[in-house]
């Protein structure tokens, strides 16, 4: 039984980015649950055992699980075991529900990896109170490891500080690609999407500092130059003193050098900026239902965040995109849902690239150059917006073929594919969009995936 005295209390800022999953065989527990937790502005989901609830996180991944233990099916012990087993879930804080009052039950279910218990019949308020408190200790361990380093001291000479700045701002991109590259691989942009955007968002501020101090050191080493031209009109026979220290600088050099040193150093903040507006544009969420937007954004930033891949090493040559950009209006769509659908399309052609250049010399691979063409265009008849993204890859056989959107099944080696890329990408375009996704691929000459998304 539920105690019904229930009273409201404060709905924190925050409160609409939580997301509760309520797992209980109790009809009247789920009402007054989800009554209480909607009451502090909280999103709720829904399950009335441990399997079903496996499949909904699925597809919606909570902030947090309020689990019953004794239930139809498996129990609540087997389905925390089942959440933690799983890279994907095993974070979520879990808190169990039960009338079990033995010791050796809550020792095990703690164990089992779950955060809290709370014994029946409970008290709302208690229940909200610990979810609270979990949910601010889940936000604090997500956001412990994105803080970016502090400003090196300001007192530095201005040339020290480009070098710091620039060497942080490395150090955060790297970091950034790590994570990205960890999102395209186990299909969790969805859930990460913030992370990525918070993180470009701080990028803009120290490329900013570094922006503005490029500046003035331009002016700086102008003004420094203009005064060693007046020295040496001045004094065109300096002492052997000077005559040495030049000679051992090559004054010659850095002069000719060093403004190429301050063009590349604009290059690079201009590249940084670049990606830090992709990653944006990539991870942006969708909270608020489809906004009119340009696919063609969405297309460019995927291929940006890529360049790490498409971009040639020792062992192949660059993979050229070949871009063939119809006209195309705004649609209403979810930005941040196509873009893990963009992305995941171009990282599996990358990958079969990968794969089919293996025992291939740098010439050969030359001489039939991997190549992937998005084209796209619109249909004005029927209002559609037609995208195609094709590869002269290795194709696949039609059996291979069959199978690619079934939901689990993968064609890579064990650890780098989960199945779910494929599957989840038709889900988003069909379900979300009342689009279509059609895969056309023939063994040895490549493949192209169609997708077709209605104006609205």
């Amino acid at each position: 039984m539920v105690s019904t005295d229930l009273s409201k209390t404060s709905v924190e800022s925050t409160a609409s980015h939580n997301r509760i999953l309520l797992v209980d065989d109790n009809a009247t527990n789920l009402k007054v649950l989800t009554e209480a937790i909607r009451g502090q502005g909280w999103t709720t989901l829904v399950a009335t055992d441990g399997e079903s609830a496996l499949e909904q996180i699925e597809y919606a991944q909570p902030n947090l699980i309020l689990l019953d233990v004794m239930m139809p099916g498996i129990d609540g012990f087997e389905t925390c075991k089942r959440l933690k087993s799983n890279d994907v879930t095993a974070d979520i804080p879990i808190i169990f529900m039960t009338a079990l009052s033995d010791t050796v039950d809550k020792v095990k279910g703690l164990e089992l990896g779950a955060v809290d218990y709370i014994t029946k019949p409970f008290q709302q308020e208690e229940v909200i109170a610990r979810a609270r408190l979990h949910l601010k200790l889940s936000q604090l361990n997500q956001t412990l490891g994105e803080r970016n380093a502090e400003l090196q001291n300001l007192n530095d000479t201005l040339e020290h500080q480009v070098e710091v700045r620039t060497q942080e701002l490395s150090n955060s991109l790297k970091e950034l690609q790590s994570t990205q590259l960890q999102l395209i691989h186990s299909e969790k942009m969805s859930t990460l999407g913030q992370l990525v955007a918070g993180i470009g968002h701080e990028i803009n501020n120290p490329v900013g500092f570094i922006s503005g101090n490029l500046g003035c050191i331009e002016n700086y080493v102008a003004d420094l130059l203009q005064l060693l031209n007046l020295y040496q009109a001045a004094l065109p026979t300096p002492n052997s003193e000077i005559s040495k220290f030049i000679e051992e600088i090559d004054l010659d050099y850095l002069l000719e050098d060093l403004p190429k040193l301050i063009a590349s150093m604009d290059k690079g903040v201009d590249r940084i900026h670049e990606i830090s507006q992709s990653l944006r544009i990539l991870a942006r969420g969708d909270r608020g239902g489809k906004i009119p937007f340009q696919v063609h954004d969405s297309l460019d930033s995927a291929i940006l965040l890529l360049k790490y891949r498409l971009k040639a090493h020792e062992q192949h040559p660059e993979v050229e995109v070949i871009k063939e950009y119809g006209e195309l209006p705004e649609i209403q769509c979810y930005p941040g849902l196509l873009n893990q659908v963009f992305t995941n399309l171009l990282a599996n052609a990358i990958d079969a690239f990968e794969e089919s250049d293996q025992g291939r010399t740098y010439q050969e691979i030359m001489a039939a150059p991997n190549q992937i063409t998005i084209s796209t265009h619109y249909l004005s008849d029927t209002k559609r917006v037609i995208i195609s993204l094709r590869d002269n890859g290795p194709g696949m056989d039609i059996a291979t073929q069959q199978q690619i959107f079934d939901h689990l099944f993968t064609t890579k080696p064990v650890g780098k594919g989960t199945g779910l890329g494929l599957s989840i990408s038709r889900q988003i375009i069909m379900e979300k969009h009342g689009g279509e996704l059609q895969c056309l691929s023939e063994l040895g000459v490549g493949t192209e995936f169609t997708i077709e998304l209605p104006m609205a």
